[in-house]
């Protein structure tokens, strides 16, 4: 296995010196790409704009999204992703997601969570179509439109599209439509028993999922977190804290159960906005650089 470690960014990258301080050191110290998320309630910036800026800021450096897909226009997202990868030649990861439960957010998405399933399930095949030039009609959940063909195309063929989760539904449908899985707040032994069954989806849709993409995506914390953050944490996702290890040697050891089931990509993101984006960054490099092979 190719063992790869990327940085999500969160709040701590929304500033010209802050984002550029954190992508000339992932490429310095020999990370794999930089992650941002979306979120439109959040104090974040948006990831295609933040996305464009830094691959143009570097030449080398991957640049990764876990985007939203509900409440997106399917076409204006086709052509976004598409054209981000155009503009980096071909250094683009994606990762659709169906968005987050809690309020504001929720409301801001402008679709109900039950509903946003059905809404990936037609969504993504049509983008799929659209950006291998394709000259596409639909009328479904994702929207209605005749005879769009999309231009420019990615630069990568085909475009990789993994999905998160871990809900049965997601896991069936990652299964069925995705390249690879990027899930996050699940244990090693939950992450082994989800793939057994995407595999099995997949099988039964006929097709199959790289054994190098199923990844994790693990939140962190390099010193104790605080009485006010542990509060929030807790009370949007209730596991948080339990699945969030504190310190350098517990981010390893997370990493290193995760790869002894079989999984090996990472997006690593800091709960706390660290001080210093190149300190943080050397502080993992030493911690957990190493893992990458």
């Amino acid at each position: 296995m190719k063992i790869r470690i990327g940085v999500g960014a969160g709040g701590a990258s929304a500033s010209t010196e802050a984002l550029g301080e954190l992508v000339e050191g992932l490429d310095a110290l020999g990370f794999d790409s930089l992650w941002l998320s979306e979120v439109l309630t959040g104090p974040v910036l948006d990831p295609m704009v933040g996305l464009a800026w830094a691959a143009a800021s570097n030449p080398r450096l991957k640049i990764g999204t876990t985007a939203l897909l509900p409440g997106r226009n399917v076409l204006r997202l086709a052509k976004q992703l598409a054209s981000l990868d155009r503009l980096s030649g071909g250094r683009l990861l994606v990762t659709l997601v169906p968005g987050l439960t809690y309020p504001p957010e929720r409301e801001a998405i402008g679709v109900e969570p039950r509903q946003r399933g059905a809404v990936i399930d037609d969504a993504l095949p049509l983008l799929r179509r659209l950006w291998a030039g394709e000259t596409v009609s639909h009328d479904g959940p994702a929207g209605r439109f005749h005879d769009v063909r999309l231009a420019p195309l990615p630069a990568q063929q085909p475009l990789e599209v993994w999905l998160g989760g871990n809900v049965p539904a997601a896991l069936e449908r990652c299964g069925r439509l995705s390249d690879g899985w990027l899930p996050s707040l699940c244990t090693p032994d939950e992450a082994a028993a989800g793939r057994i069954v995407i595999e099995e989806a997949a099988a039964r849709a006929g097709r199959s999922i790289s054994p190098e993409h199923f990844g994790m995506s693990v939140g962190y914390a390099s010193e104790p977190i605080d009485p006010a953050t542990a509060r929030t944490m807790a009370a949007r996702r209730p596991r948080s804290l339990e699945l969030t290890p504190v310190g350098y040697p517990a981010l390893r050891k997370t990493l290193e159960q995760f790869i002894a089931v079989g999984f090996s990509k990472f997006v690593v993101r800091p709960v706390a906005a660290p001080r210093s984006w190149r300190a943080e960054l050397e502080a993992l490099a030493a911690a957990v650089g190493d893992l990458q092979t």
